[in-house]
């Protein structure tokens, strides 16, 4: 598996600075890691120097750099999908270079990802705008998990299963801030880190599966290493 740092927080329009520095921590034994150069002052090229990158899991950084994993992602395939972890839909109108608030959204409107193909999971907190968005999409909103996480997930995987690449999208801030209090927005009643470990143990075993990113990891924000020590059980599902 071949890992990339993507050391980039100022999709975040600064409301979670420090998400930079989470690629080395999260990583720091992993062996098999590529860098993707970063102009923290030009998100347009960022944006396409990691749209050129090849590699199987990208750790970031805020959520924005899934745009440009998924822009290089979807030109391999002729039928993409996502899943995402998140507690928000990323569906703001987008007004210009890309951010962590619109990314999803930008992504669809440029005809890169088809509505229909967009599983959202784990969502708790969005705007009127986007709610109106999210119609046909299928969205798993935060409640409905909730001692039903098998049945959920058997439905998750089979509408995956008919996309030709999948790519799968965890922002760290779908787990609820006793597990990852080190995030930009703390919403509570989010998944237990055992659900959502459960919901990726059961994805990774898709044979569509083709890139993972992991986003959001603040370690500035943190208390007691404890949102880094989630990033990295979760990227230990993958080895």
């Amino acid at each position: 598996m071949r890992f990339v740092k993507v050391k980039f927080g100022n999709g975040s329009l600064g409301k979670n600075n420090g998400t930079s520095k989470a690629p080395d921590m999260l990583l720091e034994r992993i062996e098999n890691v590529v860098n993707v150069a970063i102009n923290d002052y030009n998100v347009d090229e960022t944006m396409k120097n990691i749209s050129e990158i090849d590699g199987d899991f990208f750790v970031g950084g805020d959520h924005s750099i899934t745009y440009g994993s998924f822009k290089g992602f979807a030109k391999k395939f002729r039928n993409p999908g996502i899943i995402v972890f998140d507690a928000h839909p990323d569906l703001e109108v987008n007004a210009g270079s890309v951010t962590h608030e619109d990314y999803l959204r930008k992504l669809i409107e440029e005809k890169l990802l088809e509505k229909e193909n967009v599983i959202l999971i784990g969502v708790r907190e969005f705007s009127k705008n986007e709610k109106e968005f999210m119609k046909e999409m299928k969205v798993y909103f935060v409640d409905s998990l909730f001692n039903n996480e098998e049945n959920i997930c058997d439905a998750i995987m089979e509408i995956a299963r008919g996309f030709d690449g999948l790519y799968l999208s965890i922002d760290i801030d779908v787990l609820d801030p006793a597990f990852a209090p080190g995030t930009g927005y703390l919403e509570p009643g989010g998944m237990r880190l055992q659900e959502l470990t459960y919901f990726l143990k059961r994805i990774k075993l898709l044979n569509n599966l083709k890139r993972v990113d992991l986003v959001e990891v603040n370690p500035d924000k943190d208390i007691n290493n404890i949102t880094v020590k989630s990033g990295k059980k979760i990227i230990e599902i993958f080895f």
